[in-house]
């Protein structure tokens, strides 16, 4: 115990001394600053009610919480939903989320805090999303009897749970009621350390997913570019994935267009985008009055129609594992075409480890590796249709996580 609060103070002191010089830590420290303070006015303004407290560590684990959240309210309006994040990118972009009736940065896990956490606001149910485990919460929301359940989480043999030395930390997971997890290794190794109370459950974002999918609009602007011929779409592209895919779009450009739609869409990522393309590219901004038939890459100058955009794909890229980690791949999975990404880093993500596995996702190292497994699927026309019934079929396997989760929830909230 002592260790593990030593940690918690070393990591506060990092993120003080980190707010001097980079702004995300800025952030990280203001936006806690008397959070205690703001947590009891609110709630001391609040009415009583069932409250659910939901907490997650970014905007990736808020999408997965999401659903959740989204069929708590529609089974009983009533249910008042607390949401707390550990970092900024989450709370920044949901600190307005509507279908919370309170959103808060986490504060420090001391026990102070947790047992102010639990006394105060006494939620009926907590749930802590995928990899959100802390000690302090943990044991006085066990004190309280007060319901908590992990989603969507996964559990590696590398994580403390399972060493010889993480003793307090498997006391910890001994204070959640139940574990809805994402796969069949998760189940393994929590019994493998005699916890029975897991179940598979998969992913809540493959309901999310498939739930904007369903409700989607069409993007004239990409069908009139489309014009009836093959494409690929580039997701959340970086500089990384970038260098490996300018080539094959010069190599390609007369016979699949391209919509590339940038991680980060800066004038200067944009800019070098344009110049690094020998095809006609046109921006989705300038996009009016433009012969877009005759153009053989669109770039997408905004941010938040990328999940609309693979419906106009036979293929899809998407970036980051050549950089901090694989984004998205559910949103492509979903319309059931073929994936590529770089293959450094998705190996933390089940689901691409999953569709590698079945043949619908390929990782790529380099152009070389690129061109080999799209000419494969080009020259054998049963290898793209198995890809696509595979990652079709992945995504209704896995839908259904978000009810088997709140009809457990449902038995501490009636």
């Amino acid at each position: 115990m002592l260790f593990y609060n030593i940690g918690i103070s070393l990591l506060r002191m990092v993120y003080w001394i980190a707010a001097w010089f980079n702004p995300k830590a800025k952030a990280f420290v203001e936006g806690r600053k008397h959070q205690i303070a703001k947590l009891t006015k609110t709630f001391f303004n609040e009415p009583a009610g069932k409250w659910v407290w939901i907490h997650c560590a970014s905007l990736g684990e808020f999408e997965q919480g999401r659903p959740v959240i989204e069929a708590l309210k529609l089974w009983d309006p009533s249910v008042r939903i607390l949401l707390t994040f550990f970092s900024p990118s989450g709370y920044e972009v949901r600190k307005d989320y509507n279908l919370a009736d309170a959103v808060f940065y986490l504060p420090w896990d001391t026990q102070k805090n947790a047992k102010w956490f639990a006394e105060k606001i006494n939620p009926s149910l907590v749930i802590f999303v995928k990899y959100e485990f802390w000690y302090h919460y943990s044991s006085e929301l066990h004190k309280k009897s007060i319901p908590l359940i992990s989603i969507s989480s996964i559990f590696r043999p590398d994580q403390i749970f399972f060493k010889s030395y993480g003793s307090l930390f498997r006391k910890m997971l001994g204070y959640f009621n139940h574990f809805f997890v994402q796969n069949k290794e998760s189940v393994r190794l929590l019994q493998s350390i005699g916890f029975k109370n897991v179940s598979l459950c998969g992913d809540t974002r493959f309901d999310r997913v498939n739930q904007i999918i369903q409700q989607a609009e069409e993007i004239p602007v990409a069908r009139l570019f489309k014009d009836g011929q093959k494409l690929m779409v580039i997701g959340s592209a970086w500089p990384e994935d970038m260098d490996v895919l300018f080539p094959f779009i010069n190599e390609n450009k007369n016979n699949l267009k391209f919509i590339i739609a940038p991680h980060e869409i800066s004038e200067e990522f944009i800019t070098s985008i344009e110049k690094s393309i020998e095809g006609k590219s046109v921006r989705f901004s300038k996009a009016n009055g433009v012969a877009l038939q005759e153009a053989s890459v669109l770039i997408i100058d905004n941010i938040g129609m990328l999940s609309r955009l693979y419906r106009y794909g036979e293929f899809a890229f998407v970036g980051g594992a050549y950089k901090d980690g694989l984004h998205n791949i559910l949103e492509a999975a979903c319309y059931g075409i073929p994936i590529f990404f770089g293959n450094k880093r998705y190996q933390k993500y089940q689901e691409a480890v999953d569709l590698v596995l079945r043949g619908g996702a390929f990782e790529v190292g380099d152009f070389t590796e690129l061109k080999s497994k799209y000419e494969l699927m080009i020259s054998h026309p049963e290898t793209f249709l198995l890809a696509c019934e595979v990652t079709k079929q992945y995504v209704l396997e896995n839908l259904g996580a978000t009810s088997r989760i709140v009809d457990y929830s449902k038995k501490f909230l009636d």
